[in-house]
């Protein structure tokens, strides 16, 4: 292999050059290569070994189709040298070596390799004492890379994006479908390439298929003319995922990462790969794909050999020994397989005489040979005349093409082998995904660019809502089949590599058919073909026609593999990502940060915290507004809290099944506390219950709980065979929350709605419209004052909080946060559920017990809560008063008592209403009493006192939440 003199097109900068190491030794390079075509510019064959033999392997397919060019590449292991570029100073190593490429330590085991038959993994553990020597060897042995976990992980990126028409694949098909979805309406489109320029193969066979190039080069210039569409190269498509979401690998980004994309169609113009053919020594360095000697010729200016030889059986082997010699490479022989679907009037044969080529037809591989470098020397072959023996250094294979439809797949999409093409092609697709090219059996220029047209309209249309009952037919397939029934070809002595990665012959899949595993998946997991790095993309296909042939079954019954993601590999680190925690806001986002809020995190919602004002502190500040809403009027953004409607004669069966409350005798109209407990009786959760009528129930659940509450919901519904629908209003729903002695005055200026104490009393549930909006609304109060929580569309949420404001007046209606919040419901002794308690506290060790009807038939932790109800409790949420107001005491400090930790605190605030500092604290059973004394450990390290009082703190009657005043 070496570097040719410019070639138009091609990928190279040769203006500025690159210098790399690969194992110890320095290799020149151009920016825009990749590290296989750096080593095959510089003539380096060998540059790696086999998985489990050890044997020398070089650059194969050039477009990551196999594990030949995997790479150690500085401190990332395993990179895919066919598609890594090459950057100045880059330390490469090759994998899976001891002592380096060149004089591999473990060559030897290549030696044993009748003693590791197929299955040799599960045998060795089946002896006793054999068990832990081969767990060593194997675990010594195994792998590809090395790990250092001493690393600091490197920033993974994760973007998510959006599109109407999503297009993978950018060769002739790909550019007709994005052009044409475009013309028919699309806004949106995106267009994915794996490769660093679009265009695929259609910039290849410039001489053999001059046509071919010129269409290529028109579709590039109109796509790069056309605003609507965005081009993604380096991109690699490594998932197609519900709902039509592609999950991107940005091979271009040296951090790596993923991109997001939800498509609302997807036209996939993957294209094929080819196969080879099977034979001895098919391994040997210097044997490669057709396609990837094309690839290295016009991407990056190498000649694969200067005595080359090209094994195939279509038309693509003919065209490509053909454009080479046209090209100037000296291409020797073209041998056409026996068996091939060509026959002798599809062949050129005036174009391979222009090309000096000799023609050998009905040839079978006998063998490759190899020189005292372990490369490529000649191959040998059978013909009807007799042996030929050929002296060559490169050999390029092509016996036929598997369609790259594993995204399809991956989405549902189901195959069907088309014995006219000898290919697999679609039968069914997922909603609004659609084939065209190669992927689809179209192989003729015109037939991929109509292919590709067919598809990018069916996309629009069905992106558009549109139906597509006009739209135009796919083309037919024309032309003889591109892929020989049956490219395997045994020898006497073995080593016809089936499958590269995992060096599997054909000799270790007749045994493990023969061993019982003769199904396409039983095979695969037995032998371990296709489960290497390259998931089979050269070896199903052969391996499936194994199978066929020994069980006596036709392809289409035998199979092949479930394709699953990652369709190419890609880091771990890659599908981690960085955190991604989507920022929410509320309806009332911009108001809050109009009026100067100091925003806090609460789960993926900013919320406020307090409002500052100028010349006053954070506490000063949160101090007014606690004050505020307990004399005059206060309002509050709780848009976070979860909010869930259930339809159907089964809602009430689901919450006293779930809660530990009783619902099914609530009157419409009414709301109701609610405890949510796990299978162990700890509680998870808490809100608010409210019943519209016989059958429609809403639900309020925390901030934090809202998903997973949501979520067991969903699933006790299934669980359970309930006749109720779940909808997840949280979203959609803003609330706000309106308390304060003059709360009531404020909200009648703003609705028609009866709030005397007579018709709308405490914990009572209404439906109505408020400044025009419709909207719920509920008597409940978490801060202890007479209050009313408000749902309202979130579109029109802003609408109710600037009337409400506007109707107080110039008597004000203060806007509190959450800080604020807290202040006014410890005053209250209301508990915040996983502040006041932790991972293992039940209700009865939060003096909820009052909230537990035992007497249910079931919910949810009831055997538990029985059990523990029984056992009694190991702590108790009790209430204190520090005997110092200014004590450097806060949340989590300690309470000790003879020297032991004897409970904590959950709640802490020193309360202006009151003139005390209060709190909330989990402590032993023995300290829970009343009056008991505690002793906490504060800040200073000193030990502080409080003393134990009943809650509430603040209106222990009640009254003034359910205004009995009034």
């Amino acid at each position: 292999m070496r570097r040719l003199p410019h070639i138009e097109g091609e990928w190279l900068n040769r203006s500025r050059s690159v210098t790399i190491s690969f194992e110890g030794h320095t290799v020149r390079a151009l920016a825009g290569d990749t590290i296989s075509s750096a080593l095959a510019a510089n003539g380096i064959k060998i540059t790696a070994r086999s998985f489990k033999y050890h044997r020398p392997r070089s650059l194969y397919s050039a477009a990551g189709h196999d594990a030949n060019n995997l790479f150690q590449v500085g401190d990332e292991p395993n990179q895919r040298g066919d598609q890594v570029l090459v950057s100045e100073g880059q330390q490469i190593t090759a994998v899976n070596t001891f002592g380096g490429v060149a004089a591999d330590k473990a060559r030897v085991v290549s030696l044993l390799g009748r003693f590791l038959p197929v299955g040799f993994y599960y045998k060795a553990f089946r002896g006793k004492h054999s068990f832990p020597l081969f767990e060593r060897l194997i675990r010594y042995l195994s792998g590809l890379g090395r790990i250092d976990v001493s690393l600091k992980p490197a920033r993974r990126t994760r973007v998510h994006e959006f599109c109407e028409v999503a297009v993978v694949g950018s060769g002739v098909a790909g550019l007709s479908a994005a052009l044409q979805a475009v013309a028919d309406g699309a806004q949106r489109v995106v267009l994915i390439d794996e490769n660093a320029h679009p265009g695929g193969s259609g910039l290849w066979l410039r001489k053999a298929e001059p046509e071919r190039s010129e269409l290529t080069r028109t579709l590039l210039d109109q796509v790069a003319a056309q605003p609507r569409i965005r081009v993604l190269s380096y991109h690699c498509v490594v998932g197609l995922y519900a709902d039509n979401e592609l999950a991107l690998s940005r091979i271009d980004k040296a951090e790596g990462g993923l991109i997001l994309l939800r498509a609302q169609a997807i036209v996939l113009a993957t294209g094929a790969i080819e196969q080879p053919p099977v034979f001895r020594n098919n391994d040997l360095p210097g044997i490669l794909l057709a396609s990837g000697a094309l690839r290295l010729y016009y991407r990056y200016a190498i000649a694969a050999g200067d005595n080359i030889v090209v094994l195939g059986a279509n038309s693509d082997a003919v065209q490509t020994a053909i454009d080479l010699a046209a090209q100037g490479l000296k291409v020797s022989t073209l041998a056409l397989l026996a068996g091939s679907p060509l026959s002798a009037a599809d062949l050129p044969l005036d174009a391979i005489k222009a090309a000096g080529l000799q023609l050998l037809t009905d040839v079978v591989p006998v063998e490759a040979l190899a020189g005292s470098d372990g490369c490529l020397q000649a191959l040998s072959l059978r013909t009807a005349d007799g042996p030929v023996h050929l002296n060559c250094d490169a050999l390029l294979l092509s016996a036929g093409w598997m369609p790259a439809l594993q995204l399809a797949l991956q989405g549902g999409a189901t195959l069907r082998h088309d014995d006219g093409l000898q290919q697999h092609v679609p039968a069914t697709l997922p909603h609004g995904v659609f084939v065209a090219g190669r992927a689809n059996g179209q192989y003729s220029i015109t037939g991929k660019a109509a292919d590709g047209r067919c598809a990018g309209a069916a996309a629009a249309a069905y992106a558009s809502g549109q139906p597509a009952a006009s739209l135009p037919q796919a083309p037919p397939h024309i032309g003889p089949a591109r892929s020989h029934t049956y490219p395997l070809y045994p020898h006497p002595k073995g080593k016809e590599f089936v499958d590269l990665d995992e060096d599997l012959t054909l000799d270790d899949l007749v045994h493990a058919a023969q061993e019982g595993f003769d199904s396409i998946e039983l095979l695969k997991r037995y032998s371990t073909v296709g489960m290497g790095p390259s998931q089979g993309k050269l070896s199903n296909l052969n391996a499936a026609r194994l199978l066929g042939s020994l069980v006596n079954q036709p392809l289409h019954h035998v199979g092949l593999t479930t394709a699953r993601p990652p369709y190419q590999p890609l880091s771990i680190g890659s599908l981690a990502g960085t955190g991604f925690t989507p920022l929410r806001r509320t309806a009332f986002d911009a108001w809050h940060e109009a009026a100067g809020v100091v925003w806090m995190p609460a789960g993926q919602w900013r919320r406020p915290a307090y409002y500052a004002v100028a010349g006053l502190s954070a506490a000063q500040c949160v101090a007014a507004e606690v004050q505020a809403v307990r004399s005059k009027a206060g309002i509050i953004d709780v848009s976070t809290l979860g909010k869930i409607d259930l339809h159907g004669p089964d809602a009430a069966t689901l919450l006293e099944r779930l809660y530990t409350g009783r619902f099914a005798d609530m009157k419409p109209g009414s709301t109701r506390y609610a405890v949510m407990v796990d299978e162990a009786g700890t509680i998870i959760d808490d809100g608010v219950v409210a019943r519209y009528d016989s059958a429609h129930f809403y639900v309020s659940t925390t901030t934090s709980a809202s998903a997973a509450v949501y979520r067991e919901m969903q699933r006790r519904v299934a669980e359970w065979q309930l006749d109720c629908i779940l909808h997840n209003l949280t979203g959609h729903l803003a609330a706000l929350n309106l308390a304060g002695p003059q709360c009531r005055s404020i909200l009648a200026a703003c609705t028609d709605l009866p709030l005397t104490p007579e018709q709308f009393p405490y914990l009572a549930a209404r439906q109505c419209h408020i400044a025009g909006v419709p909207a719920r609304v509920a008597r409940v109060g978490f801060v202890g004052e007479l209050g009313y929580e408000i749902h309202i569309p979130t579109d029109q949420a802003l609408k109710v909080w600037d009337a409400l404001h506007r109707a107080a007046g110039e008597q004000g209606l203060q806007p509190f946060g959450v800080e604020a919040q807290r202040q006014l419901r410890l005053e209250k002794g209301h508990i915040i559920v996983s502040q006041d308690t932790d991972g293992l506290s039940n209700p009865y060790e939060a003096s909820m017990g009052w909230s537990v009807k035992s007497d249910k038939p079931f919910f949810v932790g009831q055997r538990s809560l029985q059990i523990l109800k029984a056992r009694g409790p190991r702590q108790l949420l009790v209430g204190f008063e520090l005997t110092q107001a200014q004590a450097p005491v806060s949340e989590c400090h300690l309470i000790i008592s003879a020297g032991d930790i004897a409970g904590r605190i959950t709640s802490i605030g020193s309360s202006a209403t009151l003139g005390k500092t209060i709190g909330l604290a989990m402590v032993k059973p023995a300290l829970a009493a009343a009056g008991t004394r505690l002793h906490i450990r504060g800040e200073d390290g000193a030990e502080h006192t409080a003393v134990v009082v009943s809650t509430p703190f603040y209106d222990p009657a009640n009254s003034r939440q359910k205004d009995k005043a009034s």
